[in-house]
């Protein structure tokens, strides 16, 4: 009989997060929805009238995001925790259709003080009274040859709701809708296959539960290409078309030029990691022989080959595991984990309708949340490292900065969090180093971690600079052609080293961060980063955790490359990227002699 998962309510609430820390109650989130709103109307207002006093227009909008800010945090995070409650539903519907109306009402603003004279600008972002705002206002400078006139700034905003429907109608078929079959477990029994349990059947010893689980995940999304290719040919296209509009060369530049991250970064990644490929193949190989098995399949890539070595633990255990990886940052940093821990920043287990994957996020004035579908293995202490370190550079950012530089960008958000995974990795090479067969099982979830998050994200990049292009070029994004150069990808990628799947063809169809417009990418750069970083922490001790916390409490004060100069890592070179990829195949050696 099919093991079906537990109700939201029915879930033990030690393991459940306080979200009642940012509303203690529904009527207090109520009541701050309707003070929004009236926000909102006030706002609206200054349309025509920010000439006259700059600097209270852009302090009562930035009231208004604050607000924004911890609105969304409750209303998305109640939905993620049953996505299938109508309650819910409604609660995130009703605040999207909110914040689009905010949008609407404050995108005057940037065109109306981009009219101000450059001179009143410099002069604002220069006065000692005004600091907070300095950096969004040097920015806002340099973002003028993007910017739209008043009316087609609101007419964009208006159109965000619909824009992010895509995103929408994916997140709701992959979280609700999806009628994913029962498939066997390594007992022999039926359970219902779902995105949490997904990752240890494919991780199995059974080669047979590893394929039936692989074939029912990507032959149940095969089953709805069309809807898929409707979907996320929508989001590409709501991308170029803000980019045309927005007067970017493509899509990408779009994304990446607000960041201040020049595409030059992005195109070292693709050129450094496809460089390293022979690496990669020569790891599938040693992988392929350790099996024993004749052809290296997909479906083979997560299981360890280690014989007779499991890292099994409890989420109690996982989180002491984690305290004694991170101890080199210091005994604040530990200590402000264990608060989180017993104070409940944390939401644990699978529940059913929980929203897959695993975040951190919350609001500013309010500690941070982490959402986990926690399994009881290295994975799943690794997956709570990696999202501990969101968490702890926002705890960082928040304490150190004012609203407006707290947000950090999207490019160094990555760093902080796998920083923590490749602490955590080298601590247990340590702890392990006299036990041969945990230190070879050690180095191949070493370089999995290379292999998911650096090579495999660096695919995921290729595919969604070609699927962009595509359509720039005025090629039409079928479903056959989007899977056709996926398949393709995965061949240049794993072929020579492992037999590529047909149905990994349809494997983009459920990867939710391609919703998220080039924003994978940032994990491969960001975990050549943290490589970096963690070598600097392990080898040089204090001095280098205290750099490392002025990255993590730099917020967004200062633009991301220099951020991580802070850090002593310097991203416009390629050296950091191609020396991870050194680190990878110095590692692929080392497991070669271990096993």
């Amino acid at each position: 009989m099919a093991q079906e998962l537990k109700a939201r309510q029915d879930m033990d609430p030690r393991w459940q997060w306080h979200l009642n820390d940012i509303f203690e109650t529904e009527q207090a989130y109520e009541q701050a929805y309707e003070a929004a709103a009236a926000q909102i109307e006030e706002m609206a207002k200054w349309k025509g009238r920010v000439a006259n006093d700059p600097r209270r227009a852009i302090r009562e909008a930035d009231s208004l995001e604050m607000q924004f800010d911890r609105l969304a945090a409750y209303a998305l995070m109640r939905k993620d925790e049953d996505s299938a409650d109508p309650r819910r539903q409604a609660r995130a519907a009703r605040f999207q259709s909110l914040m689009v109306k905010a949008g609407a009402a404050v995108s005057f603003l940037e065109p109306e003080l981009l009219a101000l004279p450059e001179e009143t600008l410099k002069a604002l972002a220069a006065d000692p009274d005004f600091q907070d705002y300095s950096e969004r206002l040097r920015v806002l400078l340099a973002q003028k040859p993007h910017t739209l006139p008043a009316e087609q700034e609101m007419l964009l905003a208006e159109a965000g709701d619909v824009m992010d429907v895509p995103h929408d109608v994916f997140s709701m078929f992959n979280d609700v809708d999806l009628p994913l079959p029962e498939v066997t477990n390594e007992e022999g029994n039926k359970v219902r296959l779902t995105h949490g349990n997904y990752g240890p059947l494919i991780r199995s010893r059974s080669r047979e539960v590893r394929r039936e689980a692989f074939e029912a995940m990507m032959g149940t999304f095969k089953r709805f290409g069309s809807t898929m290719t409707a979907s996320y040919s929508g989001a590409v296209k709501a991308a170029c078309f803000k980019a045309r509009v927005r007067h970017y060369a493509s899509a990408r530049e779009a994304s990446l030029s607000p960041l201040e991250i020049p595409v030059k970064v992005y195109d070292n990644l693709l050129y450094a990691v496809q460089a390293a490929l022979p690496a990669l193949k020569e790891y599938l190989n040693i992988r392929k022989k350790k099996l024993g098995v004749e052809e290296l399949h997909l479906y083979d890539l997560y299981v360890p080959v280690i014989d007779d070595f499991d890292m099994k633990m409890t989420y109690p255990e996982a989180f002491e595991l984690v305290c004694e990886g991170l101890a080199p940052l210091g005994e604040d940093y530990i200590a402000k984990l264990r608060e989180g821990y017993a104070g409940g920043w944390i939401d644990v287990y699978e529940n059913k309708a929980k929203r897959s994957g695993a975040y951190s996020w919350g609001c500013y004035g309010v500690h941070p949340y982490v959402l986990l579908n926690h399994t009881d293995d290295l994975g799943g202490a690794m997956t709570l490292a990696h999202e501990l370190g969101h968490s702890m550079h926002t705890y960082y950012s928040n304490q150190a900065q004012p609203f407006v530089k707290s947000q950090y960008s999207l490019f160094v958000a990555e760093v902080a969090s796998t920083c923590n995974e490749v602490l955590l990795m080298r601590h247990l090479m340590k702890k392990y180093r006299d036990n041969k067969k945990a230190e070879a099982f050690l180095h191949n979830q070493l370089l999995e971690e290379f292999r998911t998050t650096v090579f495999r994200q660096t695919m995921f990049a290729a595919f969604e600079k070609e699927a962009h292009e595509m359509y720039e070029r005025g090629e039409a994004l079928t479903t056959d052609a989007l899977s056709r150069m996926y398949y393709k990808l995965n061949q240049q990628y794993y072929g020579g080293g492992c037999v590529v799947d047909d149905l990994i063809a349809c494997e983009w169809m459920r990867i939710p961060h391609f919703y998220r417009n080039f924003y994978v990418y940032q994990y491969a750069t960001g975990f050549s980063a943290a490589v970096a970083i963690a070598s600097r922490i392990l080898s040089e001790g204090e001095s280098a955790v205290r750099d490392y916390k002025k990255f993590l409490s730099a917020g967004c004060s200062v633009p991301p490359i220099q951020a991580l100069r802070y850090a002593g890592v310097d991203m416009e070179t390629p050296e950091v990227v191609g020396g991870a990829m050194q680190v990878f195949a110095e590692t692929v050696e080392d497991f070669k002699r271990l096993v």
